[in-house]
């Protein structure tokens, strides 16, 4: 059990509030709620029942916000879970919001993956992707599937080092920079060899050294 030491209104949203849980935040709740279930500072009450009460209340606010969320751009489950925990609800609000958006199809790992390798691979090599989707919660199945059929690595390095090496005098010092940039930008010591190898430079080898 737990006890209730703040109760305050949300500065942008004046209907909700945000409850304190022994001296610290734990949720936002609608005001209804909190003068329904007579919710005061001093009241002893389990975490698990203010997770019912917000997920009886406000499930359906939840999913408003969060399909208002996505509109702009696709994101991941975790980038929703993550955007509701800021907005103050429990994991068990977002368990249900991820649930209806999966069953509507609006979230969709493996399609965001496959659409992100379509955009950032005109500028990135595949061990970077594969890191920034992990990082976004991809999980590894839906990365290595997507990655599959991730074609024309080797254009991109060949586009990224061209643009590296605008303007630049094209020497020994300038191939070993672009080298490391290339490798920086995720393309593999194979495609980043081949990209400099067309320009019939000197070549780095994985040491940054010269072959």
């Amino acid at each position: 059990m737990a006890e209730i030491t703040g109760i305050t209104p949300q500065v942008k949203d004046k209907t909700r509030c945000n409850i304190e849980v022994d001296g610290r935040f734990f949720c936002g709740m609608k005001l209804e709620t909190v003068m329904e279930h007579r919710l005061k500072v001093g009241v002893i009450v389990s975490e698990e029942e203010l997770s019912r009460l917000q997920l009886e209340s406000e499930k359906l606010t939840a999913l408003d916000k969060a399909l208002t969320y996505i509109t702009a751009s696709m994101k991941t489950e975790k980038d929703v879970r993550a955007y509701l925990k800021k907005k103050g609800y429990l994991a068990d609000v977002a368990d249900y919001v991820v649930e209806k958006m999966r069953g509507y199809g609006y979230l969709d790992d493996a399609a965001y993956a496959r659409a992100y390798i379509e955009h950032a691979g005109k500028r990135k090599g595949a061990r970077l992707i594969a890191m920034e989707l992990r990082q976004k919660g991809v999980p590894d199945e839906a990365v290595e599937e997507a990655l599959e059929g991730f074609e024309g690595e080797d254009d991109s390095a060949r586009e990224v080092l061209k643009k590296y090496l605008r303007g630049k005098t094209i020497d020994k010092p300038t191939l070993t920079k672009a080298y490391r940039h290339l490798m920086s930008k995720g393309f593999s010591y194979e495609t980043a060899k081949s990209a400099l190898e067309a320009l019939d430079g000197d070549i780095p080898d994985e040491d940054g050294e010269d072959l």
